[in-house]
């Protein structure tokens, strides 16, 4: 009883496109959750979900590129409240970058655009680990003006 849904006659290409943005969002949410980010593991699944059922849906009755704009304006609202700036510095781009980008997956699975969403996560899961040159290039520029002083 509580499989009864399978008989339902579900479309395999929605259940691989559900199943393929979870999996794609949650790598790049993955990689938020381990550095204690708020934007984590399940937001970005959750962003991934909604912009491949959106897109899916968008593309079922043939609508034109007006509800794919509003994911990427509505993605763009949530990103903004992820940034905070406060003293002079900025903080929650990498976190709204991530959400925007795990949005442009979930929108490529549901356009049936499968190896761009793959390569995109595989993409994003590096540059998000760049972290560590970017702290190197950082901690380079604050030694140099350490030297000058």
């Amino acid at each position: 009883m509580a499989f009864e849904f399978l008989s339902w006659g579900f479309n395999n290409d929605i259940v691989l496109k559900v199943i393929l943005s979870v999996l794609l969002g949650g790598i790049v949410g993955l990689e938020r959750q381990m550095k204690h980010k708020p934007a984590g593991f399940r937001t970005n699944i959750l962003v991934a979900l909604g912009a491949t059922m959106f897109a899916t849906a968008a593309l079922s009755i043939n609508s034109d590129s007006r509800i794919l704009a509003g994911i990427v304006t509505g993605i763009g609202f949530i990103g903004a409240g992820s940034i905070i700036a406060s003293h002079g510095h900025v903080k929650g781009l990498t976190t709204a970058a991530s959400l925007w980008i795990s949005a442009a997956i979930g929108l490529s699975i549901g356009i049936n655009q499968y190896e761009l969403a793959i390569l995109g996560t595989i993409v994003a899961f590096i540059v998000l680990k760049f972290k560590i040159i970017d702290d190197k290039i950082s901690s380079f520029g604050s030694n140099k003006k350490k030297i000058r002083k």
